[in-house]
């Protein structure tokens, strides 16, 4: 089964299958934003790294003292083929998951899952609630407050960043840039309006 490529009809529907909660459901379409994002930052498949972005967290709402092994399960008995459900496990690296990201892709998952949640956060106490007029310096701010976003780890950003070997800022900067193409999707676009394109 490993010629079979899923695709992001599959995916979703089968997020869905697995997840009700609307915060989880937009984490997963920012991370896969994100993932596509960098993609054609770096010439890869963006339709694979757009899938593996929005199923990362597929067993966390109804398995979250399982995470990643029902993951793993839940792929598997799905057929999806090995080396998805690798990059998958990959996200969670040292945290649930003994699967080190080996591949750019699984080093991008890794770094910026993380983020995208401390990317929210940022937005989310802004003036205009909006990711659209939104610049790297103000995550950057929040970065040493470990009572903003105390979730989101960001040791486990700059060692993503590190494995990457790009500099955080960019990492930032970038991640940013995807969010806002699904500003409206993932509930960020604010009052900020026609500044999608940035």
């Amino acid at each position: 089964m490993e010629n079979r490529i899923p695709t992001r009809e599959e995916a979703w529907r089968l997020l869905r299958q697995y997840n009700q909660n609307e915060s989880l459901l937009k984490h997963a379409l920012s991370v896969e934003a994100v993932m596509r994002h960098f993609a054609e930052i770096f010439g890869e498949d963006v339709e694979k790294w757009g899938v593996i972005g929005l199923i990362h967290d597929l067993d966390y709402e109804k398995y979250p003292d399982q995470h990643c092994r029902m993951t793993k399960k839940i792929l598997e008995d799905e057929k999806w083929p090995a080396d998805y459900i690798h990059s998958v496990l990959s996200h969670a690296w040292g945290i649930c998951s003994d699967v080190e990201p080996a591949h750019v892709m699984e080093k991008v998952l890794f770094t910026i899952d993380e983020l995208t949640g401390l990317v929210t956060a940022s937005v989310l106490v802004r003036p205009s609630k909006s990711i659209l007029d939104m610049e790297a310096r103000s995550v950057k701010k929040k970065w040493n407050m470990k009572n903003f976003a105390a979730g989101a780890n960001r040791e486990v950003i700059e060692k993503g960043a590190a494995l990457l070997g790009r500099d955080l800022d960019f990492v930032i900067e970038e991640t940013i840039r995807g969010m806002r193409k699904v500003a409206d999707a993932i509930g960020l676009k604010g009052s900020v309006e026609g500044k999608s394109n940035q």
